[in-house]
C-alpha cells in the first residue's frame, strides 16, 4: 500500500475541500467519498506498480529502494493482480455515489484516474517507463484531484482551484522525483526510461527545486491576486525544512539515504497541505 506516501492522495482533497469551505460551499459526504476514492486509487496504483514492475523485471536484486512485495516473493503475482482489481473496483463502486452527486464529468474523471493508474506501469506503453510519469502525476494529483474536489462541493470550476492545484501537483511530483533519483541506475539497466534515465541526476535535482519554488509561489498569489488574508502565507514557515530537504536531494553520498528523503518529502507535502488549507479557511 506504501502508506508513507499516501499524502499524495490526502493533500489534494484537503486543499480542494478547504477552498470550497472558504467559499461557504463545503459538503461533508461528497468530500469524504472523494478522499476514500483518492486513497483507493492510489493504493490500487501502487498494487499495479508492484505487479507490473515484477512482470517486466524492473525490480532486481540490486534494488536499494523499499522492498517490493511481489518481487521479494512475499505475495504471489496473481494475488497482487487480484488486489489491484478489487481495490480499483472498490474505488469505482464508491465513485458511483460521486457520479450521482456530481454528474457525468465525475464519471469521466474517475474512469480516467483508474485507467491511467494502471497504465502508469502496465499496458503496451507504460507512462512511468517512457518519461511521462511526472506529467501525469502533476495532472492527476494536482489539477484533477484539487479541482475535482472543489467541483463536487460547489458544482462549478474555479480559477482559484486551478492555482491551488499547482501547489499540490508540484509537491506530489517531488515524491516521484526522489523515487526516480534513487532508482536511476537500476532503471537504466532494466530499460525503464524515467526522466532521470533520459536526462540524468542533475535534471532531477533541478526539477525538485523548481517544484518547491512553484509550490511556495502559490500562497503569495492568493494573498496578492485572490484577496485572501495574511493567514494564507502559513506554509511559508516551512521554508527552512524545504531548504533542508533540497540540500538532501542535492548532496547524496549514498542513494540509500534517499529512502528517508522520500519519506520526508511526503511528510513535507502533508505539512504544506495542512498549513495551506488552514490558511485558505482563515484567510478567506
Amino acid at each position: 500500500m506504501r502508506p508513507k506516501t499516501l499524502a499524495a492522495a490526502f493533500v489534494p482533497v484537503l486543499i480542494g475541500g478547504s477552498l470550497a469551505y472558504s467559499h461557504d460551499s463545503f459538503l461533508v459526504l461528497p468530500t469524504l467519498a472523494a478522499l476514500l476514492c483518492a486513497f483507493l486509487i492510489q493504493i490500487g496504483t501502487n498494487f499495479a506498480n508492484d505487479y507490473y514492475d515484477h512482470k517486466k523485471g524492473a525490480d532486481t536484486d540490486k534494488r536499494i529502494g523499499f522492498v517490493r512485495a511481489t518481487s521479494a516473493g512475499l505475495i504471489a503475482p496473481e494475488a497482487m493482480l487480484r488486489a489491484t482489481i478489487l481495490t480499483m473496483a472498490a474505488a469505482f463502486v464508491l465513485g458511483l455515489y460521486l457520479v450521482w452527486h456530481g454528474g457525468w464529468v465525475i464519471l469521466l474523471i474517475g474512469v480516467l484516474s483508474i485507467i491511467f493508474g494502471i497504465l502508469y506501469t502496465g499496458g503496451p506503453y507504460p507512462l512511468g517507463y517512457n518519461g511521462l510519469g511526472d506529467v501525469f502525476v502533476f495532472l492527476f494529483f494536482g489539477f484533477i484531484a484539487v479541482m475535482g474536489t472543489y467541483y463536487i462541493n460547489t458544482f462549478e470550476w474555479s480559477a482559484q482551484a486551478f492555482w491551488a492545484s499547482i501547489a499540490a501537483g508540484a509537491l506530489c511530483t517531488n515524491i516521484l522525483v526522489v523515487n526516480n533519483l534513487r532508482d536511476v541506475d537500476e532503471d537504466r539497466q532494466t530499460g525503464k526510461r524515467t526522466l532521470g534515465v533520459l536526462f540524468g541526476d542533475k535534471a532531477l535535482k533541478i526539477e525538485y527545486g523548481l517544484m518547491l519554488a512553484l509550490a511556495f509561489a502559490i500562497p503569495p498569489h492568493f494573498l496578492v491576486q485572490e484577496g485572501f488574508g495574511w493567514q494564507v502565507l502559513l506554509p511559508m514557515v516551512l521554508l527552512l525544512p524545504a531548504a533542508v530537504l533540497y540540500r538532501n536531494v542535492l548532496i547524496v553520498p549514498d542513494k540509500r539515504a534517499l529512502n528517508k528523503t522520500l519519506e520526508n518529502t511526503a511528510q513535507f507535502m502533508a505539512a504544506f497541505g495542512i498549513f495551506f488549507s488552514v490558511g485558505l479557511v482563515l484567510g478567506a
